[in-house]
């Protein structure tokens, strides 16, 4: 059995302490990153293919990891994100029909390092007293002293700039190119189900790279535009910003999630700051403040928007908010076609509470 023969491996955080567990499978190795939870209890998948999360050791709170196994029709994007998995109990075995492979074999072909046995409601709680930092995950226990210097080197997400590592270095284009709308897309980490929500709404959609200028965008001569998800901190992303601040002069149609919805606030000039643990799970109440409704939604950030001066903003108004904080959850300009929110309406899997988002969006270009 492959547990008899596991690695001992250590979570070692960057105050200094330490969490137990095994790796998984015979594996040997090491990864660092910023230390991370996601509350829910599907989606794995999905969540380590998501750009979003570029950077980040994973936290899985649901107990059982692996146990419906992989399918490839099932990623974000076209491989793995996070910089390593930590969970409770790894399951080799799976069981589902549409599953085409073990989740070990897909962290193996990725190269990506796990470690399992590990106490994460321990992990989690301390994680929400102390904040989010970065960790090592590793199964070299006999070199704490060099670890813990190699840790303390290890750069900040605050402050870190992370959109270049995941964005495409050249434009695509994705859906129908008969489609009656067309929408030129930034990408700084965009999933695939972004673009399947929206090209499922007869749209045809250009992506372009997270540099890429207003004239880059506007030379495919769009309906609308889309800024998309993505890790890392959103003040370094002075392009992007600065691509924001022309659409909103223009009064160009422009919706922003999660990330590119931080950036709409920046080129507004409201400030975003660095969260104590984030916002990261398929199960968080939002409420939309024009309708008065509840929606349960999908969320991965670790950034918000500042709520006061957001606010005081004579040209912005706080559409939806975060139930559990009372954070931003949502923006919409007053006096133009540009919107945001910092959740997740493509959910996938997750509630679709919120896909009325990309309705709203395809009736901006319409106007």
């Amino acid at each position: 059995m492959k547990y008899q023969k596991r690695q001992i491996a250590i979570i070692l955080l960057a105050d200094g302490t330490i969490f137990y567990g095994k790796s998984v499978g015979n594996k040997q190795g090491t990864a660092f990153g910023e230390v991370c939870f996601n509350t829910g209890m599907t989606g794995y998948q999905e969540i380590f293919t998501d750009p979003s999360y570029f950077g980040q050791l994973m936290v899985t709170t649901n107990a059982h990891i692996g146990n419906y196994g992989t399918n490839v029709d099932e990623v974000e994007s076209d491989s793995i994100k996070i910089a390593g998995l930590i969970c409770k109990n790894f399951s080799y075995e799976y069981s589902r029909v549409l599953a085409d492979s073990s989740l070990e074999d897909f962290l193996n072909t990725n190269d990506l390092f796990a470690i399992s046995d590990v106490d994460t409601r321990a992990l989690v709680s301390y994680i929400r007293d102390h904040g989010a930092m970065n960790a090592v995950i590793t199964t070299d226990v006999d070199n704490l002293e060099v670890l813990k210097k190699q840790l303390s080197d290890f750069p900040s997400m605050n402050g870190l700039e992370l959109a270049s590592k995941v964005s495409t270095k050249e434009p695509y284009y994705y859906g129908n190119e008969n489609a009656t709308y067309k929408v030129s897309a930034l990408d700084i980490g965009i999933k695939k189900n972004i673009l399947r929500n929206i090209a499922k709404r007869d749209v045809f959609i250009k992506v372009f790279p997270y540099n890429a200028t207003f004239s880059d965008l506007e030379s495919f001569k769009p309906d609308g535009y889309f800024l998309s998800n993505g890790p890392g901190d959103p003040e370094p992303l002075v392009d992007a910003q600065n691509l924001a601040k022309e659409i909103i002069k223009r009064n160009l149609p422009l919706f922003g999630i999660c990330l590119g919805h931080q950036v709409i606030a920046l080129a507004n000039g409201v400030s975003t700051y660095k969260m104590h643990n984030g916002h990261r799970g398929i199960n968080h109440p939002v409420k939309n403040l024009k309708t008065g409704k509840g929606e349960i939604t999908s969320q991965n950030h670790g950034f918000a928007v500042s709520k006061d001066e957001a606010e005081s903003h004579q040209d912005l108004e706080v559409t939806h908010i975060h139930l559990n904080d009372n954070t931003v959850a949502g923006l919409a300009m007053k006096s133009k076609n540009c919107f945001s929110v910092q959740y997740h309406p493509e959910a996938s899997p997750g509630p679709h509470d919120s896909s009325y988002l990309f309705d709203q969006f395809i009736e901006n270009l319409k106007k």
